[in-house]
């Protein structure tokens, strides 16, 4: 587990507020369920015999004796929420969307950490193949305008009740005679959740792979139609995809789509970003009616990674204006001033009074603020402020009245050359702000 340090938030605030904006915008509505719930949601919404469940949950009693977990995914909460919070009953689909952390203890990889935080949308009551298209384009857009356009999307259909019972079937038959061959997992797995035969990253298994049935072989007629919607539906918006039969979720409850996005400066298993796919199945395992979904989670700790590793990172947070109070008796007006100037939407920080101008001046530097407004005693006798250029060192005079209009004017001149420089973006008025 780790801090996120200013130095990094940047970025991390930027993917999350374009995360919240696109999901808006298409009418995803923002849920927060409980880091902590009761085991069973986990133990039976992911699965007994996945890694999640068998291996890495952080699970304890807690002093009622009640089973416990620290969320390692969201979509079993998310599902239990739509149930329990009445929106089964509202307009269908329910579109939620979800920011925040999860927990499991798993091995820490390079952007792999047991604390992480996912991006998440689930389109809740509605079985149509546009719907998977709809999600599968917002994870698209996101990850474009964090600055990430070459992510390759992975796309694949393994099937339903209907159909893949049949698949599951002729995969066995093909492993069958390798079973002594296979590694540990795999041959645990050749029983209890054969699909993720095809989803082994040990290099001694691999070749089999290629020989492996393919689930889009053996799909039913619905199944198929589905499925070919989705193509059909992303090729006319213009969203490239590759057919990966090796592609798969293991659980029953998990129907039809399944996509993931991979990172193509990463080789091996950690190159996903993130993924998703249709669980029809879900809602029924977790004792609630049979409801049709689709979503996606996104790994934020990766897409962060790989966003940096592109060159484009946001650089740090920092102030658009420092406010120095040069003489005791400025003080007061100081604070006065730096309030009116957030209150146009500039950001402001008053400079520790009861230092040296030169001591402040030096904190302003540290902070990298564009701009420095210096308020001394003769400043105060002539009503007036000093404004400072901190790029070339240029200072001006401008009057202090009553709404500083002559003050916000000369310092957005200064944030707007800093933004045309590209060192750093001013920010606008915001309407109604109060601080």
């Amino acid at each position: 587990m780790r801090d996120l340090l200013p130095e990094e938030t940047a970025t991390w605030s930027r993917v999350e507020r374009l995360a919240e904006d696109l999901s808006a915008r298409r009418g995803y509505r923002r849920v927060v369920t409980p880091i902590l719930e009761h085991t069973e949601v986990f133990a039976h919404g992911v699965g007994a015999g996945t890694d999640i469940v068998d291996k890495e949950m952080y699970t304890f009693e807690d002093r009622g004796g009640r089973s416990l977990t620290l969320r390692p995914e969201a979509t079993a909460s998310v599902v239990r929420a739509y149930f329990e919070g009445g929106l089964h009953q509202g307009p269908q689909p329910a579109r939620l969307h979800y920011l925040g952390p999860m927990f499991r203890y798993d091995r820490p990889q390079k952007g792999r950490y047991r604390t992480f935080q996912q991006f998440g949308v689930e389109a809740i009551g509605d079985a149509a193949p546009e719907l998977d298209v709809e999600v599968i384009e917002l994870a698209d857009a996101w990850l474009r305008a964090c600055g990430i356009d070459d992510a390759t999307l992975q796309l694949n259909s393994i099937g339903d009740a209907v159909c893949r019972p049949g698949f599951r079937r002729a995969l066995q038959d093909y492993y069958r005679p390798h079973l002594p061959n296979l590694c540990e997992d795999c041959r645990r797995r050749f029983d209890t959740n054969p699909l993720r035969l095809l989803d082994c990253k040990k290099p001694a298994d691999e070749p089999l792979q290629a020989g492996a049935p393919s689930p889009v072989d053996h799909l039913c007629d619905d199944c198929r139609a589905h499925h070919g919607r989705v193509r059909d539906e992303l090729t006319g918006l213009g969203i490239e995809f590759e057919e990966n039969p090796r592609l798969v979720r293991g659980l029953d409850y998990y129907t039809r789509t399944a996509f993931e996005f991979w990172d193509p400066g990463i080789d091996g298993a950690q190159n996903a970003l993130g993924g998703g796919g249709r669980y029809d199945g879900l809602a029924e395992v977790l004792g609630f009616q049979a409801t049709p979904a689709v979503g996606f989670a996104m790994g934020l700790d990766r897409v962060v990674l790989a966003v940096q590793e592109r060159g484009a990172g946001s650089p740090p947070d920092r102030p658009d204006v420092v406010v120095i109070a040069a003489a005791d008796a400025a003080v007061s007006l100081g604070l006065e001033v730096a309030r009116d100037l957030r209150r146009v939407g500039i950001a402001t920080v008053s400079a520790v009074p009861g230092r040296s101008l030169k001591a402040q001046m030096r904190q302003a530097t540290k902070l990298d603020a564009p701009a420095v407004v210096i308020i001394g005693e003769e400043e105060l006798d002539r009503g007036e402020a000093t404004v400072r250029d901190m790029a070339d060192g240029a200072q001006a005079r401008v009057p202090l009245g009553t709404q500083s209009a002559g003050l916000v004017d000369a310092l957005r001149t200064i944030l707007a050359a800093t933004d045309a420089s590209g060192e750093t973006a001013a920010v606008g008025p915001v309407p109604g702000a109060e601080q």
